[in-house]
């Protein structure tokens, strides 16, 4: 385990990255505001799973292999970004839901498998992991690999957390624009146009920045 003193350094830090604006939280607010605060914790959940996948991969040491890989970050980013101009273009050309309509369970499952799948192909994201985890390890006492996988388990709760307080807030935003098709359509341009700013920023990524 890391020490008391990395630990507390670790969840400061971390409450501070969460709280300036990113790609995880326009997901969750963007979803939170077209589809209600359950849609937006449904990508809550997605971007947790994605964090411990890439907590372990890190771990197991597969986040450099993969990242010394040199197409592996363009591959990445490339993917990601038209997958996230695909749901643009699905948010535009689909028809608006009954405003009285819940989103239903399966609307729900393929926000939580969207915003997993975002996470994952979104190079920086490993890098991200790469970088900061390491930093709060305590060097011989445990497994640096266990240290690994408290230390990016405890950052996926801690944004769980934060990120499932931002669906609630959003969540309220939804509730007020319900009633109508504009007020659908309105959310859906909303939508798309965050899904577009997310690929335009990928896009737009070095391997340095």
């Amino acid at each position: 385990m890391p020490d008391t003193t990395n630990l507390y350094l670790f969840t400061v830090a971390a409450l501070l990255l969460l709280i300036v604006p990113g790609p995880n939280m326009a997901i969750v607010t963007s979803h939170a505001v077209a589809h209600g605060w359950r849609a937006g914790f449904a990508a809550a959940l997605g971007i947790t799973l994605a964090d411990v996948l890439m907590t372990a991969m890190v771990s197991a040491g597969l986040g450099a292999l993969v990242m010394s890989w040199a197409p592996a970050f363009d591959l990445l980013r490339w993917a990601g970004a038209c997958y996230l101009m695909w749901l643009a273009w699905k948010a535009l050309s689909t028809p608006p839901a009954d405003a009285d309509a819940q989103p239903a369970l399966a609307s729900r499952r393929k926000i939580f498998i969207r915003a997993t799948l975002n996470s994952l192909l979104n190079p920086k994201a490993l890098l991200f992991f790469m970088v900061f985890l390491p930093q709060f390890v305590t060097l011989g006492t445990s497994s640096v690999t266990v240290q690994l996988m408290v230390l990016g388990v405890l950052l996926a709760l801690i944004a769980l957390i934060f990120h499932s307080l931002l669906s609630v807030c959003a969540g309220q935003l939804h509730g007020r624009l319900r009633g109508g098709k504009i007020s659908s359509r309105l959310g859906a341009y909303g939508f798309a146009v965050v899904m577009t700013a997310l690929a335009v920023r990928l896009l737009v990524l070095n391997r340095t920045a």
